[in-house]
Parts: C-alpha cells; sequence; structure tokens
C-alpha cells in the first residue's frame, strides 16, 4: 500500500491542504458572548469538541488573530455554545463575517436572541441545542519546541444546557432529526447528520 506522506513545515503538495478535511467532520461551536458594555458577538468555530462530561467541559480554538469571542470571554468569564441545524446553515455562515467589534451578529444574521438562565449573555433562540459555559481557562498554545504560536484555546465547563424540544424522542435527544451540522474541511464543506447506526463496546 503506498500513501502520500508530507511534513507540514515543507507543504502537502497538493491542491488544497488536507489537514481540515481529514481531521473531520467536526462539530461546529457557535459561540455568543458580550463585552463590558453588553454588546453582543455570535461566531462559529470549527475547531470545538466536548473534553470530558464529568464535570461537563467543552473547548474551541483560534488561530492567527485573537477574536472578540476569546477577549469578551476573558473579560465576563462566561460563554454559550449553540450547535447549528441544517435549518439555520445560511445564518451560521453569515455569522462568520469580519465586521467592527461591537456590531451585533445576530441583528446582521436575523436571529433572535434568548436569555439564558445562569450565564449573562444570551444564547441562539431556535439553536437545537445551547450550552451555557463558565470559563476554566483560556490557553495560549506552544509549538513542540516551545515557541509560541498564534493560536488560543478556551476552555468552558457547561452550567446549563437547553435542548430544543422538537428535537426529543424517546428521551434521546434526535440527531437525526435535528440534522446537526458539522465542517469537513476545505473553504464550503459541510455536512448534515442524517443517519447513525449502533455499536456496544465489548464487555
Amino acid at each position: 500500500m503506498s500513501d502520500h506522506f508530507y511534513e507540514p513545515s515543507q507543504g502537502h503538495r497538493l491542491a488544497h491542504n488536507p489537514f481540515k478535511a481529514i481531521v473531520a467532520p467536526r462539530p461546529i461551536g457557535w459561540i455568543s458572548s458580550c463585552n463590558e458594555k453588553g454588546e453582543l458577538n455570535l461566531a462559529p468555530y470549527s475547531f470545538f469538541n466536548g473534553l470530558t462530561d464529568e464535570p461537563p467541559m467543552v473547548m474551541f480554538s483560534t488561530n492567527t488573530l485573537r477574536k472578540d469571542s476569546i477577549n469578551n470571554i476573558e473579560l465576563t468569564g462566561e460563554f454559550v455554545v449553540n450547535f447549528v441545524g441544517k435549518h439555520q446553515a445560511q445564518q451560521m455562515n453569515e455569522t462568520a463575517a469580519s465586521v467592527p467589534n461591537g456590531v451585533s451578529e445576530f441583528t446582521l444574521a436575523g436571529l433572535e436572541p434568548a436569555p439564558s438562565r445562569l450565564v449573562k449573555p444570551p444564547r441562539v433562540a431556535d439553536a437545537i441545542a445551547s450550552m451555557e459555559c463558565k470559563l476554566c481557562q483560556i490557553l495560549p498554545l506552544k509549538d513542540h519546541k516551545g515557541q509560541a504560536v498564534q493560536a488560543w484555546v478556551t476552555i468552558g465547563e457547561v452550567v446549563g444546557i437547553h435542548i430544543n424540544e422538537r428535537f426529543i424522542k424517546d428521551g434521546l435527544f434526535d440527531i437525526t432529526a435535528a440534522r446537526s451540522l458539522a465542517r469537513c474541511g476545505y473553504r464550503g464543506d459541510y455536512i448534515e447528520v442524517t443517519e447513525v447506526f449502533e455499536m456496544f463496546r465489548p464487555s
């Protein structure tokens, strides 16, 4: 069996960088936050995932620029992760636009904010699910040589969870009914969850 090997520092020799396509699908963390004035920010992050369930914790990362989301979260210690279904794909994409600080992506994308229970930032009213979070850490990343890179990981503990009741079936969150959206690499590739299969661990 042959394979295409490359060292990222030397270039991939393909039409497009395959890293994001290989590490996929990646759930989208649609992060809502606010600054000290109460001005709202909403931005999607595809480097997002859960870390542990006891206590429940999530993380998202950003690189190149230290964005408004991180600055707001560092200031207030709170944020909300909203989860995107296919029905909100276009609005989620609109919130990825670069806009001046203080401009609300809720307004830009025509989204209704809904009050959270335990944190100040609102959630997206029609999200398939939302998780209210308290900040644990913001970690500046380093490479394997110990050199700082332009990337940060934000970790939050989930203190409250909202699930859209339309997607609860027989006591379970129905991910196929929600048509959860994820990134699949390259510039415009997304996938929706339409089918699942069951497999149990060996005893």
